[in-house]
Formats: C-alpha cells, structure tokens, sequence
C-alpha cells in the first residue's frame, strides 16, 4: 500500500468527537518524520474523508485552503462535540485520538 493510501485508512479510522495531529497520522503510518507529506496527502484526500480530524501538533486548526477555512474546519469539529481551548486549539488532553488498541 502507499503512503498515501496508508495515511487515507488512518484517518478513515479517526472517531467522531476525536482528533489526531499530521505528526501521529505519519507515526501510525511508519513514517514519523513525515508529518509534511501528511498534511499534502490530506489536500487530496478522496471526498468524505474526515480531514477536518486532522490537526497540527499543538491543537490548532489547518490552514485556510482546507475545508472552506478554519471557521468551517472549527464548525464541523464542534458538531462533533469536539472542546475547544480559549485560545482557539483544540483540547488535545481531550480530544487525541491515539490509534486502535
């Protein structure tokens, strides 16, 4: 399977409510210096893909090209009854999904 393809079953796996960041999704992946090529990988990521799950490592929301905007990224994530902290990031404490098992 390619890296892309690996990266698009992980976050298929991420759980309503939950979050991961580019760095864990590239741990998961087998490649945990590849946080980069996750984040590219979700800016073509196949449609219905929760990417908006997907965050950068200290909670904070992806940049304005993905989702319509952070606002929107921001909606989506508080319909999944997601925290946020004052600050705008999410509440990682919270939130981060860890991988399966």
């Amino acid at each position: 399977m390619n890296f892309n393809k690996q990266v698009y079953e992980i976050v298929s796996r991420i759980p309503r409510g939950q979050v991961c960041t580019y760095g864990h999704v590239a741990l998961l992946a087998g490649s945990p210096r590849a946080s980069r090529i996750v984040g590219a990988a979700m800016l073509h990521a196949p449609q219905g893909l929760p990417c908006h799950r997907v965050l950068y490592r200290d909670g904070a929301l992806c940049c304005d090209q993905a989702f319509g905007g952070k606002e929107i990224q921001r909606q989506m994530l508080e319909a999944e009854g997601v925290a946020f902290l004052p600050d705008g990031r999410v509440d990682l404490k919270r939130h981060m999904w860890l991988g399966d098992g």
